[in-house]
């Protein structure tokens, strides 16, 4: 059974790091969520330090931009490594080609042109019309507050019949935004899949974003694995992929899983221990927020 807790601070004098989620857990695509905000300062100032781990398809400068605008302070956080940075690397390595068409929103085109020092390399990628492509890179939906992945069948399919490998810079299937729900890249990359494409991911629960964050994480010094603890909401995502590189993990309930496991402040002790028996998780702690 995982330990419910109240407070970040009950068990974080046994980690060096964490790798804290943002959407859900740090905040909710509209606001910062001012617990969770103070519990990072709060695990910081003690010497803790903290690497976001978001499965954004945004390269890093676009999520500090993001996360100024939605009000959270810089001394929250000391490093970032997103979904976008792992899928930038193999994108510029030319795994794709170096044809490819995109899918996703205007506002995600700093993907192709945006980079860290210690992803920029590779070859020259240009955006170029389906029926051109050598292959699909796959930042949400054109339209993701009226779309669904229904609307993307006809180029799914014509993608698929010339068999291009499909690029998913974000593999959350779904987000809450607000009040919201609302559907991400891994929703069409799932699709494809389901239709007898090829995708690929580069975010959590995927081995490339934590192989990056570990060398984002080593240059704030040397931590070793048993000494990170994890946070996240989603249990496909953050969940999983915390479980599966051998982390500790702390799941924030009151996100995806809210109804699941029965949270309102807390989670439902009962609730929660059968949602965890049906999904075949076992994260090391649980919070109802982050806080």
């Amino acid at each position: 059974m995982s330990q419910i807790i109240r407070t970040l601070s009950e068990v974080s004098a046994s980690y060096d790091a964490v790798l804290c989620d943002l959407w859900g857990c740090l905040h909710n695509g509209v606001v910062a969520f001012p617990e969770a905000v103070a519990a990072l300062q709060g695990y910081r100032a003690q010497g803790g330090k903290v690497l976001l781990l978001t499965n954004s398809p945004r390269p890093k400068s676009q999520v500090i931009l993001q996360l100024d605008q939605l009000g959270v302070p810089r001394d929250a956080w000391d490093e970032i490594a997103t979904s976008g940075d792992a899928a930038q690397a193999a994108m510029t390595a030319g795994q794709f080609g170096t044809k490819v068409h995109h899918i996703g929103p205007e506002r995600d085109l700093p993907f192709f042109t945006d980079m860290e020092d210690d992803i920029r390399a590779g070859k020259d990628i240009r955006r170029v019309p389906l029926k051109e492509a050598e292959g699909i890179v796959c930042t949400g939906l054109d339209n993701d507050d009226t779309e669904t992945p229904d609307d993307y069948r006809a180029r799914l399919l014509a993608a698929k019949q010339d068999d291009l490998p499909l690029l998913c810079a974000n593999p959350d299937v779904v987000v809450d935004r607000g009040e919201k729900r609302i559907f991400c890249a891994g929703a069409i990359a799932e699709l494809y899949t389901e239709m007898g494409g090829r995708s690929f991911y580069f975010g959590k629960p995927h081995p490339p974003i934590y192989d990056l964050a570990r060398r984002r994480l080593a240059g704030l010094g040397r931590i070793s694995d048993d000494r990170v603890l994890v946070i996240g909401d989603g249990p496909a995502t953050d969940v999983q992929g915390g479980i599966s590189e051998d982390y500790d993990t702390l799941f924030v309930t009151g996100g995806l899983a809210a109804e699941q496991t029965g949270t309102r402040a807390d989670p439902d002790p009962a609730k929660l221990e059968s949602y965890l028996a049906e999904t075949a998780l076992s994260p090391t702690y649980s919070i109802g927020r982050l806080r």
